[in-house]
């Protein structure tokens, strides 16, 4: 497992559920990876098709998960907040399932997913989708490194 910084960037939603019955939602999205969470600003009145164009920065260590949790909530004033629905991936195999999570075993060997819309789904149903992209940069190995030409502390010249 590599270590170093996981960029998310949220780009924006569509096709929401509405989970306010007289007037426009108020969608944010709370991201976690591992025990790190970050909530996204609060889309007043957006309804169901907000932009935000916010990112956040996750540190990354070798034990960590290869996963993203992703969920977009409606900020209530007075109330407890309404889930709206969990990102997820769609897998293709004999039938279609849905994963909970966003699996990262990809970004982390190629280092970009560029932006890329997401199920957002509730109880097993359909309610929307998001655009995320994501990055990772890995942090540079300290261990010992054949190629770099100093071996025990001493370099080759390069003169003749």
């Amino acid at each position: 497992m590599p270590e170093g910084t996981l960029e998310v960037t949220l780009i924006s939603a569509k096709g929401l559920e509405n989970t306010d019955v007289f007037c426009n939602m108020d969608p944010y999205v709370a991201i976690s990876y591992r025990s790190q969470e970050k909530k996204s600003s609060v889309a007043s009145g957006k309804g169901s098709n907000p932009e935000w164009n916010e990112t956040f920065l996750f540190d990354v260590s070798s034990n960590d998960s290869t996963d993203l949790k992703v969920r977009i909530m409606d900020s209530d004033a007075g109330t407890a907040d309404d889930l709206v629905g969990h990102a997820r991936q769609v897998a293709l195999a004999d039938f279609v399932t849905y994963k909970k999570l966003i699996p990262l075993d990809t970004l982390f060997q190629d280092g970009d997913i560029p932006a890329t819309s997401y199920n957002v789904m509730k109880d097993d149903k359909y309610c929307g989708e998001i655009r995320l992209s994501l990055n990772f940069t890995a942090q540079k190995s300290r261990g010992f490194d054949p190629t770099d030409g100093n071996i025990g502390g001493w370099k080759q010249s390069d003169r003749d």
